[in-house]
């Protein structure tokens, strides 16, 4: 049991505080999104390389969250959220000092090493002060919160680099950051009570329990493939709003916008009626709703063609409100298979669901080549979801 008087007795305080943890890793990708023309052409490169930007940097904060849920669950959240936010830091400023795109994409793959630990260490968090329905209304707290960021992200992102240049960007991710860490220094407490020695047979022992599991592997397939049409839009939307339709990065990211709207509507929909409907319910009508504007997109690029911003990113707006209903839930159900490893388990459907990301972003960069339309966006994500359904349904039993 929590001391009463820790202020992890209390975790409503501590909900500010894991929101801005979350939301640094998803601001500090789109962030950089609107900037990506402005990129290839000043470091005389080309849209593939510095997509890798965006791409790498996912598969990093994939991966990372590997290693960090494990150590969590050993050494505590504690530690590895300060040494986490202390390496995205360095890497903001390295980022900033950059005059080459290989010296970008390296400083992009540490910064998304060192902001992984929010993602992960967020949910685990969670998980240690709440039941398995409650963590998933929690959750969707949480994520409503901390979309805001991502969501104003593009926004700043296009506005500093019209303004000033892209370096400005990373001087905004070091400085916000550094405030985060300086507030979890402060203010975060240690919430996983370390009952066990830490030892690597028992990290094996918790990863071969999650890996043989076909139940996590529903929720985490389900998560991944849910949201993996929110990277399709990231790897494909500035092409076809910028390249493609002559619009400026700065209307781009106030497009983004009503996407990020949709999840934030999904997600605070799930930390209102959670514990009333349960996680499997609302992972059904996260789908459908999915589903549904899955479809309405493919229709509207096939009748209009030639449409504005609006055609892409209205369906994107009930594409992101299922996803809003069904990731919470899916991250809750994984997280609780084995809670006693809810850091192990928080790392593993982190580096599914960013793998699944970054392959997103990858498939839509390649499909657009030669496209005059967002029809390959419109068919990716509507593959994706169903994969998402296939998942779920075929693995929860």
């Amino acid at each position: 049991m929590l001391n009463q008087d820790s202020p992890a007795a209390k975790p409503w305080r501590l909900l500010p505080l894991l929101m801005a943890m979350t939301a640094i890793g998803p601001a500090t990708l789109n962030i950089l999104v609107p900037a990506l023309p402005a990129l290839t052409a000043k470091l005389g490169t080309d849209v593939a390389t510095v997509q890798l930007t965006i791409s790498l940097y996912m598969v990093s904060l994939a991966c990372a969250q590997l290693l960090l849920g494990p150590l969590s669950d050993r050494f505590g959240r504690r530690p590895v959220v300060l040494a986490g936010l202390t390496i995205a830091v360095l890497a903001s400023i390295g980022a900033y000092a950059a005059t080459s795109i290989g010296a970008l994409i390296a400083a992009r793959i540490i910064q998304a090493a060192g902001v992984s630990t929010g993602i992960v260490m967020g949910r685990a968090i969670i998980r240690d002060l709440y039941d398995r329905d409650r963590a998933a209304g929690m959750i969707g707290l949480v994520t409503t919160a901390m979309v805001i960021a991502p969501m104003l992200a593009p926004v700043v992102g296009g506005t500093l680099e019209t303004l000033f240049g892209w370096e400005a960007i990373f001087l905004f991710i070091m400085t916000l950051t550094g405030a985060v860490l300086t507030w979890a220094v402060l203010m975060l407490p240690e919430t996983r009570i370390l009952t066990t020695p830490v030892n690597f047979i028992a990290m094996l022992r918790d990863w071969k329990y999650l890996l043989s599991n076909g139940k996590f592997y529903a929720y985490a397939l389900c998560g991944a493939f849910g949201c993996a049409p929110h990277f399709a839009m990231v790897g494909g939307g500035p092409h076809v709003i910028i390249t493609l339709m002559g619009r400026s990065s700065a209307e781009y990211g106030l497009w983004f916008m009503l996407s990020s709207l949709g999840y934030m509507a999904g997600n605070f929909t799930v930390s209102r009626i959670a514990q009333r409907f349960g996680l499997d319910t609302l992972i059904i009508a996260g789908l459908a709703v999915e589903i549904g504007g899955a479809i309405i997109s493919v229709i509207l690029f096939a009748s209009f063609p030639d449409g504005g911003p609006g055609v892409l990113f209205l369906p994107q707006f009930i594409i992101s409100y299922g996803n809003g209903l069904l990731l919470p839930n899916c991250i809750s159900g994984a997280i609780s298979v084995r809670p006693e490893a809810a850091g192990t388990a928080s790392g593993v459907i982190g580096f599914i669901q960013m793998g699944a990301g970054a392959a997103s972003v990858q498939i839509v960069s390649v499909l657009l080549v030669g496209a005059t339309t967002a029809m390959p966006i419109a068919w990716t994500m509507l593959a994706l979801v169903a994969a998402a359904t296939v998942s779920f349904l075929a693995l929860r039993r």
